[in-house]
């Protein structure tokens, strides 16, 4: 799969706002490129990609079914959702969203591991589904309802799995 967006590592290192001495590279005294805690996929996590990617492909319709999603829970089971688009966009749900609320109602309400995957644009020059991040307020779902939850994403390391706290770190707090 293909980037859609290059990740610039030369921002990697530029510190967080709010955060001195923080940088999307790491922690302090951190040596090793990417993100903290980034682990290399599996063969499970292969699987989740192309449940994802499957559904996607089963129900995409340009504009209005554009990404999909897979959530592992933790008892091993897959659930998968599609972005349901709406003319009005605040009305559009996300596909995590969706794949989140199958997860609530018919499975064991954890997430061990989440992955999100976009189909291009019809006028794109690259035509490949590719792996992309959960928007802020999926993010913030995710941690909401299972903060020891993995979210696969495209690093300058290539795919990988990081802690949903990587990528959210100053959650909303009720």
């Amino acid at each position: 799969m293909t980037r859609k967006r290059p990740i610039r590592p030369d921002l990697l290192d530029q510190p967080l706002p709010g955060l001195p001495g923080q940088s999307l590279s790491g922690l302090p005294g951190q040596s090793l490129p990417g993100l903290p805690g980034a682990l290399p996929l599996n063969a499970a996590d292969h699987a989740l990609i192309e449940a994802a990617r499957a559904a996607l492909l089963q129900h995409y319709r340009p504009f209005w079914h554009t990404v999909g999603a897979a959530l592992r829970s933790r008892d091993g089971r897959i659930w998968t959702g599609v972005h349901l688009g709406a003319t009005v966009g605040r009305l559009s749900i996300c596909a995590e969203a969706i794949a989140l609320g199958r997860v609530v109602m018919d499975g064991d309400r954890t997430i061990e591991c989440a992955v999100a995957v976009r189909h291009p644009k019809p006028d794109e020059p690259i035509q490949e589904i590719a792996v992309v991040p959960p928007c802020g307020a999926c993010r913030e779902n995710l941690m909401d309802y299972d903060a020891a939850a993995f979210v696969i994403i495209d690093t300058p390391n290539g795919l990988q799995k990081v802690p949903v706290g990587t990528l959210l770190p100053l959650p909303y707090q009720r």
